[in-house]
């Protein structure tokens, strides 16, 4: 697997959407009618997901406790409790199944809620993935790459930007080896804490600007 994108919680999505937008990035909505959050695309690797929250209302989130997906309910109320800034890490896969990663889940004791997701973006898309959250909130979560690609050609944002180089993510020392045998991207650096650490950039030649970390 390779790093799909960055979660950063933001309050309020129009102001974080704004917000973004100052500081020379693209931003899109990611539906065109009441969205619950809004993307920040590259034309390779990660992109970055804006979210003001897990949008999961609490009477579904008791249901999932019944039903006994208390990690997963886990999951998203630390979305909907974080202060702001990034908030969680997804990678993703080119197949049209997660069978392998919940086979290494699998091996090292955990297991996974999946589920089928689907989204008209703002451009008419009909985006389609398949999400499987492990029942351990401190291993990313992870995807299906979308049935179409999203991710403008040869783009480059204003602000100089072209890509993220660079993801530092912290969680438990136990959980190395599963993370290394799940994602063999070189830009994710593991290391001990609990979240995304930083989130490091890539300028075009010509166009460098002060080094930006998020």
């Amino acid at each position: 697997m390779k790093v799909s994108h960055i979660m950063y919680r933001v309050q309020n999505l129009d102001k974080g959407v704004e917000e973004f937008r100052k500081r020379g990035f693209e931003v899109e909505y990611g539906k065109e009618k009441k969205p619950i959050n809004a993307l920040i695309y590259f034309s390779e690797g990660p992109y970055i997901e804006l979210l003001a929250g897990s949008n999961m209302p609490a009477f579904f989130k008791k249901l999932f406790r019944l039903f006994g997906q208390d990690k997963l309910v886990d999951r998203l109320d630390s979305y909907d409790t974080h202060p702001g800034g990034p908030c969680g890490l997804a990678l993703e896969n080119y197949k049209t199944d997660l069978e392998s990663e919940v086979a290494v889940l699998k091996k090292y004791g955990y297991s996974a809620f999946q589920m089928k997701v689907r989204r008209e973006d703002t451009k008419g898309r009909d985006l389609r993935f398949k999400v499987g959250s492990p029942n351990d909130i401190q291993i990313p979560f992870f995807m299906t790459y979308f049935n179409l690609d999203p991710k403008p050609k040869a783009f480059v944002h204003p602000n100089g930007i072209a890509k993220i180089s660079h993801v530092t993510f912290g969680t438990r020392k136990d959980l190395f080896p599963l993370i290394q045998e799940l994602c063999d991207d070189e830009m994710l650096t593991i290391c001990e804490g609990n979240g995304v650490k930083a989130v490091e950039f890539a300028y075009v030649p010509g166009q460098e600007g002060a080094p930006f970390v998020l």
